[in-house]
């Protein structure tokens, strides 16, 4: 099993940034490729950007490229989700997850490993 508690959500106004956290427990954090994914009011969960167990490839949704970056330090098993010029419709609440196949990882699908979800507001 692994554990994973996401931090760092708020409300932002728009332009602003946040970066979020994702603390893991409960197996070797770097052999797992770890993801994104957010879920805004009324609307499926989606994936964001995902990060290979040893930070050396990463993959992001078209709608993200150029304004989030996603890395990892294995070293405090934390993953991050770095968020630049933010706008509202970027408002949901925002998961982190685990699987243990950076080819699933990939795919945006298949993460077999949740946490529980941060809340990200971007409002004047």
């Amino acid at each position: 099993q692994v554990q994973l508690v996401e931090s760092g959500g708020g409300l932002v106004q728009p332009g602003g940034s946040l970066r979020l956290s994702c603390a893991a427990s409960g197996r070797t954090f770097s052999n797992y490729a770890m993801g994104w994914f957010r879920q805004a009011p009324g609307k499926e969960r989606g994936f964001v950007s995902a990060i290979s167990g040893r930070g050396g490839s990463t993959t992001y949704a078209d709608s993200v490229k150029g304004r989030f970056a996603i890395s990892r330090d294995n070293a405090k098993n934390t993953v991050y989700l770095q968020m630049n010029s933010l706008k509202p419709e970027y408002t949901a609440v925002y998961y982190c997850a685990a699987v243990a196949s950076w080819a699933v990882a990939m795919g945006g699908a298949g993460f077999d490993y949740w946490g529980q979800g941060t809340q990200v507001t971007v409002s004047a």
